[in-house]
């Protein structure tokens, strides 16, 4: 057997079968007093609440919140970039609602296969996946599965046109100089085109998402991809059509339905911190 302290060194190694241990573990649980420090968080919360920097026409915000003024109860599944740390951030969470995320492990791909193995789970709830249009298609040939299981899933991407945590990286910390990160790009694109913000859009015949009419169309076509596996597809542009998206969506009881959310590669996560700094060093807004 391995040792306990291979990678990493323990305080306290334990080597047992995961249920006996946490059986074990959960009879020297003493029950915590957190009163004082929720009523500091929501205070906090309340001081600092957070905030869209780019707030007009869909945004990841508004979705969200939809989600959460139309389902009671759910399973939420993520995948793995910005879109996970909007759903954290403002998906509201109480004991009618349950969230699977990887965290930090930065699987991208995990969000599709986890919310088919919910919906097997729990046949009778609601599960809505959440995934970013790169990953969503780590792992898009699953949706074979979910047709041929019938499963009423509500696959939500957020469509950026780009890799947008990576993208968020390079636009802040090296000088927007943008590599490898547009997923409309194709041999015949100008160098750096990606790297346009909303300002310099305006001016250089681009819409407010930085795309031009020039720019090659996005491949793949996700309403045309879910129709051809036999599932739905929703595509939606303007946000007074987000809450019908997920209202139709919740009718299609035997197969899944993607509802592609058409977002400004621009949107950003914040607060961030960058890798290697102090929190005394957050980034609130830029």
């Amino acid at each position: 057997m391995e040792p306990v302290t291979k990678n990493i060194v323990v305080d306290i190694p334990i080597v047992s079968d995961a249920k006996q241990a946490i059986e074990k573990m959960l009879l020297e649980v003493k029950r915590c007093h957190t009163e004082s420090w929720n009523a500091q968080i929501f205070q906090w919360k309340k001081e600092y609440p957070l905030k869209m920097t780019i707030n007009s026409g869909v945004t990841p915000e508004k979705i969200i919140n939809t989600i959460n003024e139309t389902f009671s109860e759910s399973i939420v599944v993520t995948d793995v970039g910005q879109h996970q740390m909007w759903t954290t951030q403002y998906l509201e969470m109480n004991e009618y609602k349950q969230l699977l995320t990887s965290g930090g492990l930065g699987t991208m791909g995990y969000g599709f296969p986890a919310a088919i193995g919910a919906q097997f789970g729990n046949p009778d709830k609601t599960v809505i996946c959440i995934s970013g249009d790169g990953g969503m298609q780590m792992n898009i040939q699953e949706m074979a599965t979910a047709v041929a299981w019938e499963l009423p899933l509500i696959l939500c991407i957020f469509n950026n046109s780009c890799l947008g945590m990576v993208r968020q990286w390079q636009k802040l910390f090296y000088g927007k100089r943008y590599s490898s990160t547009c997923l409309r790009g194709g041999k015949n694109c100008k160098s750096h085109c990606s790297g346009l913000n909303i300002s310099e859009a305006n001016s250089s015949g681009t819409d407010s998402s930085g795309v031009s009419s020039s720019c090659p169309a996005y491949s793949p076509d996700f309403v045309k991809l879910a129709e051809s596996y036999g599932a739905y597809g929703i595509r939606v542009e303007n946000e007074e059509d987000i809450r019908s998206a997920f209202l139709q969506a919740m009718e299609n009881k035997k197969a899944p339905t993607i509802i592609e959310f058409m977002i400004d590669s621009e949107e950003i996560v914040l607060p961030m911190v960058q890798g290697g700094k102090p929190l005394s060093e957050m980034i609130l807004d830029c």
